[in-house]
C-alpha cells in the first residue's frame, strides 16, 4: 500500500501519478486508479487547500476537477493526445474537509479529431461534492521531456 503519509493510507489500487505540472505539484500529490476501464484521479486534502471556513477552497477543487478531466482523457487515449481546457462547467454540492480523501471519476463523453468533452464526479467516499463537465482542445502528444517534467 503506498502512503500519503502515516496517518491518512492511500486506499489500495491508487498509485502515485506524475503529472500535472508545477501547478498541480504545488497543490499536492495526484493518484490514479485504473480498473476495467474506470479512470479515477485521487487527492488527499490538506490544511492548506481549505479557506476561512475550514473547508476546501472552490477554485482548488474547480483546478483538480480541471486537472483531473484532462489527465483523464490523456490516460483514456493512452497518450496518443493531451488536451487543452476549452470550457469548464463545475456545481459544487458539498464541502470536503482536511482529511478527506477526493475522487474524481471521469466519463469521456467523446474523442474526437479536434475536440473531446467528458465529466466528472469528485467524491468523497460514496458522496458527491462536486460536478465538472469539460470541452477540452485535442493537441499533439506531449514529448518526453515534457512528460519527465509532470512532477
Amino acid at each position: 500500500m503506498t502512503t500519503h503519509d502515516n496517518a491518512h493510507p492511500v486506499p489500495p489500487g491508487f498509485e502515485r501519478l506524475k503529472r500535472g505540472g508545477p501547478y498541480m505539484a504545488n497543490l499536492g500529490a495526484l493518484y490514479c486508479r485504473r480498473t476495467d476501464g474506470e479512470i479515477v484521479i485521487a487527492m488527499r486534502i490538506e490544511d492548506k487547500h481549505t479557506n476561512m471556513r475550514g473547508i476546501a477552497h472552490g477554485g482548488m477543487l474547480a483546478s483538480l476537477a480541471d486537472s483531473a478531466l484532462g489527465i483523464g482523457l490523456t490516460l483514456y487515449c493512452d497518450g496518443r493526445q493531451s488536451f487543452v481546457t476549452v470550457n469548464l462547467t463545475t456545481d459544487f454540492v458539498e464541502a470536503a474537509r482536511p482529511g478527506d480523501w477526493v475522487e474524481a471519476h471521469i466519463d469521456v463523453q467523446k474523442l474526437g479529431a479536434r475536440m473531446a468533452f467528458a465529466n466528472c464526479f469528485l467524491q468523497v467516499g460514496a458522496r458527491r461534492i462536486l460536478r465538472a463537465s469539460g470541452v477540452f482542445a485535442v493537441m499533439n502528444a506531449l514529448d518526453p521531456e515534457q512528460l519527465a517534467t509532470g512532477y
